[in-house]
């Protein structure tokens, strides 16, 4: 949905039991004149679909959050500042549950963390 118009992501790659990937973020994108004028901030609800995006992208599969669990947003993510940011997901499942635990990061700060439950489509 947002992928290719919002954000991009490199392939991701599992180091030990982490996934993660680089994604850029598209500051021209029209989000950013209503979130907000003078001063873009990253919506939320963007970054909860980045961490679907990308973790569809890694298991192959089509998602759908069913519980958001802990959402912590810690710092801003101003797009004209943090053009190139970090994600790094800890995928489980159990049953035909999804557990996704993630963090997007970028130079030495952690903007958001997240936990929640996605089950296939």
């Amino acid at each position: 949905m947002s992928q290719n118009d919002l954000f991009t992501f490199t392939c991701p790659i599992t180091e030990a039991d982490i996934v993660k990937t680089d994604i850029e973020l598209n500051a021209l994108h029209q989000i950013f004149e209503a979130h907000f004028p003078g001063r873009p901030v990253l919506p939320g609800a963007y970054m909860v679909q980045m961490v679907k995006e990308v973790a569809e992208a890694y298991i192959n599969k089509k998602i759908k959050l069913v519980l958001g669990q802990d959402l912590k947003f810690l710092s801003v993510i101003n797009p004209e500042e943090n053009t190139m940011i970090q994600m790094e997901l800890k995928i489980s499942t159990e049953d035909e549950k999804i557990r996704i635990a993630a963090q997007l990061l970028g130079n030495a700060i952690v903007f958001f963390k997240f936990k929640g439950i996605f089950v296939q489509m």
